[in-house]
């Protein structure tokens, strides 16, 4: 009672009426389940049919390396055996080592006599072929991991940075975790088959997209045909680089219990699609099928603008502020490619845990917009608060504070069926 006698009689009534409006509409997102932070969000819908395209391959993802975009999944996030698609993840702790500042291109790694034994050439596996003791630098050794996938040179490369193999494992899991990458774990730097080593095409895709965009000055590496080093030439054994089809990267493997697969990168018409397949049969069997995949999503999908740069997508509820409510918008503009001459039903919802707390400053993280393309979450974009709202009066926070009570309180009674 003492709430309502420090505002206005309307004003309480009103808020009243808000409240129970976003009880009703929280309890039926329970009831339909949809995420709660949806109802409030913001909804664009296009009807039309399902896509037909399917894939030979086990696992497989397609994806617009601008913006992320999926184009095409299949079991994308079932953790497999990766094979030497791990060195992607073993390039990549190299790469942040070396912008780091610790570690340099023409530093020089001293061959050990376990990097000669388990990935040289009395391994028997794919190798540069380093002498014992010989000494190679940064920048030979990545060129090995990443036209001729030799393991010696992996294996030197983890123990010149870590000490040894399993302390760089540590290394690249933790790089993982910090990229987003949730489905993966790595337990040596070759790929080469251990027993809980599994990394999921997603975060294969993922990481080869962050790859392109973060290290353009490394990525030239990937399209390189052939690399001599100690008079040993060997070439690139990514078949896509020899199919006139824009492709520029990335890396292949083949174990017995994960199959054949590949990382595969492409541009046409400035336009970057990135490619993943896993589990199959057969290096042909592997070309065709990514190829297939590449030529498939330039073919069927153009870009579509949904959301302009600035354009406010939608508004997140606020706790305790000096407005109700703040406007939400994305790092830039925000394209999603759809297929061409298609009605597809696509859904934009808006995803947080509101009410958000004040106060709240301009360019504050808030929540991510996930677009959705029929069965396909397509895409998913970091919200920010497009101002700043201050921290509210007595009275207002007041208010807040009951309808929070009971929002939190139906949000409890709700979860439980």
């Amino acid at each position: 009672m003492t709430y309502f006698k420090r505002a206005d009689h309307r004003t309480a009534i009103a808020y009243a009426r808000r409240v129970a409006t976003m009880v009703a509409l929280i309890a039926l997102a329970a009831l339909l389940a949809v995420p709660v932070g949806s109802v409030f969000g913001a909804t664009n819908t296009v009807s039309g049919k399902k896509d037909e395209f399917q894939s030979a391959a086990p696992v497989a993802i397609l994806l617009d390396a601008d913006n992320g975009t999926v184009l095409f999944e299949k079991n994308a996030d079932q953790p497999v055996p990766p094979s030497s698609l791990a060195k992607l993840m073993t390039a990549e702790v190299v790469f942040n080592e070396i912008v780091q500042g610790r570690l340099k291109l023409d530093e020089e790694i001293i061959i050990s006599e376990d990097a000669w034994r388990r990935g040289g050439a009395p391994s028997r596996t794919s190798s540069m072929f380093a002498p014992i003791h010989s000494r190679a630098r940064v920048q030979d050794l990545l060129m090995g991991a990443i036209v001729q996938s030799a393991n010696d040179a992996c294996i030197a490369l983890a123990q010149g940075i870590s000490g040894n193999e399993t302390a760089f494992a540590i290394a690249m899991n933790k790089r993982a975790r910090e990229l987003g990458l949730t489905n993966s774990n790595f337990t040596n730097a070759t790929g080469l088959p251990d027993r809980g080593m599994a990394v999921s095409v997603r975060d294969l895709a993922r990481l080869a997209e962050h790859i392109v965009h973060t290290y353009p000055q490394f990525y030239g590496y990937y399209g390189e045909k052939e690399f001599t080093w100690n008079n040993i030439r060997q070439l690139n054994r990514n078949p896509l680089l020899t199919m006139n089809i824009g492709a520029d990267g990335m890396k292949t493997g083949y174990t017995e219990d994960g199959g054949y697969g590949l990382v595969g990168s492409a541009v046409q018409n400035n336009w970057r699609l990135i490619v993943v397949v896993n589990g199959l049969r057969s290096e042909k069997e592997r070309a065709d099928e990514a190829r297939r995949l590449l030529e498939w999503g330039y073919r069927t999908f153009e870009p579509r603008l949904l959301f302009a740069e600035g354009q406010t997508i939608g508004d997140a509820k606020i706790f305790g502020g000096t407005s109700g409510s703040v406007p939400l918008i994305a790092p830039g503009a925000v394209n999603l490619m759809v297929p061409r001459n298609a009605n597809e039903r696509i859904v934009a919802r808006i995803v947080y845990t509101g009410p958000v707390p004040a106060p709240i400053e301009r360019g504050q993280l808030i929540g991510r917009l996930r677009v959705t393309r029929g069965d396909i979450v397509a895409l998913e974009i970091p919200l920010s608060a497009a101002e700043s709202v201050g921290r509210g009066g007595m009275a207002g926070r007041a208010f807040d504070a009951v309808a929070e009570l009971v929002i939190g309180f139906v949000r409890k009674s709700t979860s439980k069926n």
